[in-house]
């Protein structure tokens, strides 16, 4: 596959705005399609045509807040792009980008807004949305910065089989540690194990966890990697060895934090246990993101990070796909490919 598809430059912008504040889970009703002119560009800005648009976790967030995303604005999303226009002197014609450029065929955006920037690329570019993107930099610094993982370490992680987890367990596996997976069907727990670097995997929807986690890890789990929070992450902290730490990554099994909810009290375990517990944002190592795409370059091109993507086709497949995200119908990290902006979905 080449690097750069072909791709087209219509006469004016399509977009996916934010119709109605989501209950939950954004669904394909909250979301409109809607076209506007391209204005000429400002001093300072630079013109993206995205390529690539990101379906990701924290959409919901960004959806359910009314200071990320106004009723009517185009639906925030991370995207892989080229500049077809510049009026920044460190950007030029034909950079290909990955950034916050939302659900939309152009965007014109601030140099802030770019994460990454590629200028002769020879991995396929949809991968800088995925393994050389957020989800693979994510598993990559928070393993480097919280992990401190030996050889032998018995390391729990949720969503093994997602865009984030894949990479995850890969990494720890290199590096001498045992990864067990949890995932939401046989289908994921088989690649989790074949593809991805897991000891062994879990379906939470069939298995007895805490049978499978006792008999995985008798003396408790050294990390817990978690992006989901919920009653996984209230049985994953009885199971937990001694002085054991767990990295939060997300909480996608609550669907919603307004009112706060409230489940089983975990400071007993966090004290008795003496466990760490530490939020990672990727959004506060903005400045270390280019160094570790590159570091996640030289194993994807070297065959020892494995990775899988699912493409939805068409700006207008856009509006379903965080329903689909979170219904754990996708296999592989989910993108809309939008190189054709009349492609129906």
């Amino acid at each position: 596959m080449k690097p750069l598809p072909d791709f087209d430059l219509p006469a004016g912008n399509r977009e996916v705005r934010l119709r109605r504040r989501p209950q939950g889970v954004p669904l394909r009703t909250d979301f409109e399609l809607a076209e506007r002119p391209l204005e000429p560009l400002p001093a300072g800005r630079l013109r993206i045509r995205n390529l690539y648009l990101s379906v990701d976790p924290v959409q919901r967030g960004w959806a359910a807040d009314p200071a990320a995303t106004a009723i009517g604005a185009t639906m925030p999303s991370l995207a892989v792009g080229i500049v077809i226009e510049s009026r920044c002197d460190d950007f030029r014609e034909g950079d290909i980008v990955y950034g916050r450029f939302g659900w939309q065929i152009y965007c014109d955006a601030a140099p802030a807004d770019v994460f990454s920037r590629r200028r002769d690329p020879t991995l396929p570019l949809s991968l800088y949305a995925g393994v050389l993107g957020m989800p693979g930099v994510t598993a990559y610094l928070a393993l480097a910065d919280l992990a401190a993982t030996r050889p032998g370490d018995l390391v729990l992680v949720s969503t093994a089989a997602g865009a984030v987890g894949s990479v995850v367990g890969q990494l720890l596996r290199n590096a001498g540690a045992r990864p067990i997976g949890i995932a939401g069907d046989d289908e994921k727990v088989r690649r989790c194990v074949s593809q991805f670097g897991y000891e062994s995997a879990f379906n939470y929807k069939t298995a007895l966890l805490a049978d499978a986690f006792a008999a995985a890890a008798p003396e408790g789990f050294s990390l817990y990697f978690d992006s989901v929070g919920g009653p996984i992450l209230d049985l994953a902290i009885r199971h937990m060895a001694r002085f054991g730490r767990i990295i939060q990554c997300g909480t996608a099994a609550t669907a919603s934090w307004t009112p706060p909810p409230s489940g089983l009290r975990n400071e007993r375990e966090i004290l008795m246990r003496r466990l760490s517990w530490t939020g990672f944002v990727i959004f506060d190592h903005l400045a270390r993101f280019d160094a570790a795409v590159t570091a996640l370059e030289a194993m994807v091109a070297g065959g020892t990070l494995r990775h899988d993507e699912e493409l939805l086709v068409g700006l207008a497949a856009a509006p379903g796909a965080l329903e689909h995200l979170f219904a754990g119908a996708n296999h592989g990290k989910l993108l809309i490919d939008i190189t054709r902006a009349d492609s129906a979905p």
